[in-house]
Parts: structure tokens; sequence; C-alpha cells
């Protein structure tokens, strides 16, 4: 499902990816872990479009997306969090999550919605069927009418992961997603991303979640790829040990 190859990313005469490449198979659960300054979130940047590398390539289901701009890769299915969350604050919790699902229109334009012709009004159904789901999924069922700037961190995160799931994406990347939640909330997380039917790659520095949910775990250290396989064998490699786990 997703392949980078080769690629690198320099600000100014500083390697932040240096020839990275890995696979990620469709269904995986990928983990991306390194000390700071590893260039995890340069290469999640990268995956979604926000940053063009220098070298290298990208692609996603076998497509080269590496010139496509993000709101090209969302709508092939492309779909990220970020690690400082980024919800519509003064929209509701449940108009955070419909968002994630206007780009596909209804036809007919604003008379079409003054009319509520039959059409008009079962995608809207369908839409906060959709909505209704993944908030019961993500434990956001009881703060839909609540506005998202009004929730802790750990709530707004969870909006953030909602609203990414909400358009079934065939490609998930989570940037530190379990940053403030409490304890029951990473629990909960952790059943979300086991449940998933998709791939979905994740930058994390809690190596319990990881080593918890993850298939696959890819290691970067200044830029490079130093180790890449299933937890176990990463638990135990010396060289990943003495670069992060301790």
């Amino acid at each position: 499902m997703l392949a980078v190859d080769g690629v690198s990313v320099a600000f100014g005469g500083v390697k932040a990816l240096d020839q990275v490449s890995f696979e990620v198979e469709e269904g995986v659960v990928c983990g991306v872990i390194g000390p700071n300054g590893a260039g995890k979130t340069t290469l999640f940047d990268v995956v979604s479009g926000l940053r063009r590398p220098v070298e290298g390539r990208v692609r996603v289901d076998g497509r080269d997306v590496t010139g496509l701009p993000p709101v090209r890769r969302a709508r092939a299915g492309v779909r990220r969090t970020f690690q400082r969350t980024q919800v519509f604050g003064r929209l509701t919790v449940e108009d955070n999550v419909l968002a994630a699902l206007d780009w596909h229109g209804g036809g007919g334009g604003l008379a079409a919605d003054l009319v509520g012709l039959p059409a008009r009004r079962r995608l809207e159904r369908d839409r906060r069927e959709r909505v209704a789901e993944v908030l019961a999924l993500c434990g956001l069922d009881g703060h839909r009418e609540a506005y998202a700037a009004a929730l802790p961190v750990g709530g707004r995160r969870l909006v953030e992961l909602a609203r990414a799931l909400a358009d079934r994406p065939r490609l998930l990347l989570l940037d530190e997603p379990t940053s403030g939640l409490d304890a029951a909330q990473t629990a909960r997380l952790a059943e979300v991303v086991r449940s998933l039917e998709t791939t979905v790659l994740l930058v994390e520095h809690d190596m319990g979640f990881v080593m918890d949910v993850c298939d696959r775990i890819v290691v970067l250290d200044l830029g490079r790829v130093i180790a890449a396989g299933p937890p176990a064998e990463i638990r135990e490699d010396p060289v990943v040990r003495a670069a992060y786990l301790g």
C-alpha cells in the first residue's frame, strides 16, 4: 500500500531524511520510532504531500504520488492526524467530522439544498450515520454537540482521529496519537487501531502502545533507517537499543 523509495529531505546543510526506503503492506499497522530529530514528522510530511523530497519517490497502492498536493492525496485515500491537534474549534464535534465528507458534494448546488430533494436528504442521512459510527468508535458519541475547542487535548485528538476515519481512508497516518490521552483513552485508541481494516503508519513515543498495536516497526535515527521488522525483533535489536530504546 505504501512504498517509500530513497527519500531525502534537506534543510540547508542538514539532511532530515537520508535515502529512506521501506514498504508497508495493505492492512498492516506500521510504527515509526526514533529519538527526537530522527526525521519522523518530516517523513509524514513527505508521505502526506506537505513537503516534497529532494530525492526519491513515494507510491501509494502502486501509484506515484510524489508530485501530488495534499488535497489530491487525501482524496485518493491518504488521511493524517497531526502532532499538534488541528480541529475546527468553533464547530461542534459532529460538524468537525462531517467536514471530512463534504468534498464529495451532492449535486444541484444551493437550489438542491433549499428544495431538499429526496436524494439530498438521503445523502445527508448517510453522512450523519457514518459520523455517528466513527464517533461511537472513538468514544465521542456523548460529545456530539460540544464545541471542539471546549474539549481537553485528549478529546480534541480523538476528534481529529474520528475526522480522519470518517471517509474510510486507505492509508491512515497518525502522528503521536496517544499524546494528551489518559490511560482509558489510550486503551480505547489501541482497540480502535487494532480494529481498523486499513493500512496505518504511526509515529509514537509510547513504546508500550507501539509494541502492542504494530505489526511492523521502522526505526529512524539521524534521518536514516537503522532497522525494520516485527516488534519482538526490534525490541531485541542491539543497534535500536543503543540508539533509542536503552
